[in-house]
């Protein structure tokens, strides 16, 4: 018989997840009485500190287990791993996450955070749904004035032209082909948008730039003049906000580009860069090994000079001056910053955005990005503090998109996706799980219904004409229905990638990047887009409510989310063969087979939700 204890559950340990300062936690470990033993003891471990023990005594005897219980609390927040030590007359053993009989020893430490008592997020960013944008290929309306505009360029005469993929005569692909979409056109689609059910627009950079992508910040303050201008930009929040509609932006801030006001290497800045002068006010923002053409560049990019982050001028640019970078767009209508590479920005620096933001826009969101578990990433040997300092409000979920396309795609009979989930929110502050970004396409992925069925690795030439074949668009529409379903079901903020409800394809940059196919789109998921938007919107518990699995095995999926005294139940068939449960009023469902008045039957790959 094994020992008895799961972290997640709440008969074992109270309450479920993190904790606050002083917040008592209650423990129950299950002992089988033939191991003999006297006490159990519970040895936390501080990250980085130090330890001590909190003692579990002899509670009460359940049929053939011994149960040991106690309470303890912290007194202060920080990363806390534990294991249990089990005492007997002759001794006594340790007690690890996978032990047992053979090794009590196995597996990892349990993992308790404990996180600042007044963390909290804003209530309009719970459960919302996000759709995001790459401000260049979704739509374009009339002229835009190109003054300005850094050179060279070349703009696409037809919007559904193949993007530019082949590399100059040096070997590089310079990413200087644009399409011209623009605020205006984003603005002319926003009942587009709200019909899917959004609430928040992710805009990946606007700022003055050399490049379509727009990482390689020319000028932190201007629009690109290919977009529009400040007012344009405004107009777009004020539209937005009358749909209900928050617009948060793309935060770059680890570094700028070679060609920008800041470091102005080609010149085309009326300004004193740090490439031009060792007197430049910015030159002390960046990293020189041999001014002026030897520096410290983002991953080697020498178009990308890495930021001094902490450097006093550049936290003043950024941060803290009364029009700084993020208090400019803030005072235009955005609402917030979605942080990009949030692992390369210190922890210090990102807390002090944070207060900042607050200070100016109190219900402004600050979301990382960041691809792992965030609650104990460790980035470039440093321990991050993203929760246990109240420093991100949420992060974008990568481990939720890799578990929902293993589960959809049979790599996994439903258990993984479960672990993943719970853990999770087992190691999130609520108030953070609540907004995380639900991702399934981004722009530095592959298009999520081409990651659902072709995992081709060739070369740039070979991924610009391949296509998916008509078997391969069945099985991935088929996925992706699925995919989507649970994303919009699970806890969190479901994120749209605009063009993934028009079944988009592609691999990844410049592939996933392609212009969104107005007048081509797929009208079957358009609708399933909106349906799932709809539903999220018109049920709050599926917005905001807990969560409990029920079924996790044999390509069955079920769980509920309860708020408010509403229940939903959640059921997700990957299998072939059918599923029958109990019935409910019913909410949304595919590939329903029979409603009777007691049992519903599920066919092959169909889902449903029911109330009650």
């Amino acid at each position: 018989m094994r020992i008895l204890y799961d972290s997640k559950q709440t008969i074992y340990k109270s309450p479920f997840g993190t904790l606050t300062p002083g917040q008592s936690c209650a423990l129950r470990v299950h002992v089988p009485q033939d191991v003999g033993a006297t006490g159990v003891s519970c040895v936390l471990h501080e990250d980085g500190g130090g330890s001590f023990v909190a003692e579990l005594t002899q509670q009460e005897v359940l049929g053939p287990y011994v149960v040991f219980g106690g309470e303890f609390s912290l007194a202060q927040t920080g990363l806390y791993f534990y294991y249990f030590y089990v005492h007997k007359p002759d001794g006594g053993f340790r007690l690890f996450k996978q032990g047992d009989d053979t090794n009590m020893e196995a597996g990892d430490l349990w993992q308790l955070s404990c996180v600042p008592a007044d963390f909290h997020t804003p209530d309009w960013a719970k459960g919302a749904i996000i759709y995001q944008i790459f401000p260049d290929r979704f739509h374009r309306s009339g002229q835009t004035d190109l003054t300005g505009k850094l050179r060279p360029y070349t703009l696409h005469q037809h919007w559904h032209e193949e993007v530019h993929w082949q590399p100059d005569e040096k070997g590089v692909v310079q990413n200087n082909d644009f399409y011209g979409g623009n605020f205006r056109g984003i603005r002319e689609k926003l009942d587009y948008i709200a019909g899917l059910g959004a609430t928040m627009l992710y805009l990946n950079p606007i700022a003055k730039s050399y490049s379509n992508h727009r990482y390689d910040t020319g000028d932190y303050k201007t629009p690109d003049p290919m977009l529009g201008t400040e007012e344009d930009f405004a107009d777009l929040c004020r539209e937005a906000h009358r749909r209900g509609i928050r617009v948060i932006l793309d935060g770059v801030y680890s570094h700028t580009g070679a060609n920008s006001l800041y470091f102005n290497r080609e010149g085309a800045f009326d300004s004193l860069g740090a490439a031009n002068s060792q007197d430049s006010p910015y030159f002390r923002w960046y990293t020189f090994y041999h001014w002026p053409d030897s520096y410290h560049g983002w991953w080697n990019f020498d178009t990308l000079p890495t930021v001094n982050k902490m450097e006093p001028s550049f936290l003043r640019y950024i941060i803290t001056d009364p029009d700084s970078v993020v208090a400019h767009w803030l005072n235009l209508g955005a609402d917030g910053f979605r942080l990009d590479v949030a692992d390369e920005l210190p922890d210090e620096f990102i807390a002090l955005l944070r207060r900042r933001i607050k200070e100016l826009k109190p219900d402004a969101l600050l979301l990382g990005e960041v691809w792992e578990d965030a609650s104990n990433k460790i980035a470039y040997g440093r321990r991050r503090t993203y929760f246990t300092h109240g420093e991100l409000d949420a992060v974008m979920s990568y481990p939720f998109r890799s578990a929902i396309i293993r589960f959809v795609r049979g790599q996994d009979g439903g258990q993984a996706l479960k672990d993943t989930v719970m853990t999770i929110l087992e190691n999130y502050p609520p108030e953070a799980a609540a907004c995380n970004m639900n991702l399934l396409g981004t722009h530095d992925t592959p298009r999520i219904l081409t990651a659902l069925v072709d995992d081709f690795d060739g070369t740039r030439e070979e991924k610009a004409r391949r296509r998916l074949t008509r078997n391969q668009l069945d099985i991935a529409w088929e996925r992706l229905l699925s995919a989507s379903f649970l994303q919009y079901t699970l806890p969190g903020s479901p994120s749209l990638y605009y063009g993934d409800e028009a079944c988009m394809e592609g691999y990844r940059d410049p592939f996933n990047r392609r212009p969104y196919p107005w007048g081509m789109e797929n009208p079957e998921f358009v609708n399933h887009f909106r349906r799932l938007g709809r539903m999220r919107r018109e049920h709050e518990a599926l917005r905001l409510g807990d969560i409990h699995f029920f079924q996790a095995a044999d390509k069955h999926l079920g769980f509920t989310r309860s708020y408010a005294g509403r229940t939903y139940r959640v059921y997700c068939n990957r299998s072939s063969d059918t599923w029958d449960v109990p019935s409910g009023k019913l909410v949304l469902g595919y590939n329903l087979q029979i409603v009777a008045s007691d049992w519903l039957t599920i066919g092959p790959r169909g889902f449903c939700v029911t109330e009650g």
